[in-house]
């Protein structure tokens, strides 16, 4: 039986107890596991995660980070944590915490080289992500977000029915392509019944520094038509800026988080409502 104490859904859980295939460490007290997800890979998706921990942890939040995304880790250099490795006590393994004070976990902390490629089937990268939640030592953390594979296969299956995820936040860019794969994504989540709580769209324009004009990279009438169709909310539009590129180095932007602090607090406002 779940062991159901300690579990972020609480009383909204509807999953029969005796079949519940989600494993809480008593240790942990974690408040919300929200996940960051994508229909594919490249989109920003784990740049939004980064940004949105560390604007949550400038609110005075307590913030942890699971980079789910196991051949693809990215977290690590995110949050400026390169050559920094996770811990152990025998029992649990120990995050390693930024500047900021966020809890982090992602295989490049568990490896010394972090180019070294991760070749292993799906079954070992799906234990991976389960022993992330179930023996990394979180302890008490208002949000746990969850860096998701991008796609719809058996690692982002496994994160959906191992954690108990509270919602998940869209990244796509404006394409056609992107949002028909995104639209995939969302309906994988409504089958596993984990409220989407909305779209950032990545890349969504530049500013023009001559004339500091906004330059769409898609055509305005018909941009958030899929939205419309699939009853998604967007939460907000990223720019190209070298702000935040800079993020891709480890680096800080303010530009970059005055950017975003609509955004996060969109987010905050629909994790309010669920």
């Amino acid at each position: 039986m779940a062991d159901c104490s300690t579990c972020p859904s609480g009383s909204t859980c509807t999953k029969d107890k005796e079949t519940c295939g989600i494993v809480n460490n008593p240790l942990n007290h974690i408040k919300n596991v929200i996940g960051i997800m994508s229909g594919k890979g490249g989109v920003g998706k784990s740049t939004v995660t980064a940004m949105l921990a560390k604007d949550l942890a400038r609110r005075g939040f307590k913030v942890g980070i699971m980079d789910a995304d196991i051949t693809g880790p990215s977290i690590p250099r995110l949050m400026g944590l390169q050559g920094q490795m996770a811990t152990g006590d025998g029992k649990n393994i120990i995050p390693v915490v930024t500047k900021e004070g966020i809890k982090v976990i992602s295989l490049n902390l568990l490896l010394e080289d972090e180019s070294q490629a991760v070749v292993w089937r799906g079954s070992l990268i799906s234990s991976a992500v389960k022993q992330f939640w179930e023996d990394v030592l979180w302890g008490e953390l208002d949000f746990l977000l969850i860096d998701m594979p991008p796609g719809t296969g058996d690692v982002a299956l496994t994160v959906m029915q191992s954690t108990p995820v509270n919602g998940v936040v869209m990244v796509s860019v404006p394409q056609d392509m992107v949002s028909m794969i995104v639209a995939k994504a969302v309906n994988m989540t409504k089958k596993l019944n984990v409220p989407v709580i909305g779209i950032v769209e990545n890349m969504s324009y530049i500013m023009c520094p001559g004339c500091n004009t906004k330059i769409s990279f898609h055509e305005e009438s018909g941009a958030y038509q899929y939205l419309k169709d699939m009853d998604l909310n967007l939460l907000g539009e990223l720019p190209m800026t070298k702000g935040i590129a800079k993020l891709t180095r480890g680096e800080d932007s303010i530009d970059s988080e005055k950017m975003f602090a609509p955004i996060a607090a969109n987010i905050l406002k629909e994790i309010e409502k669920l």
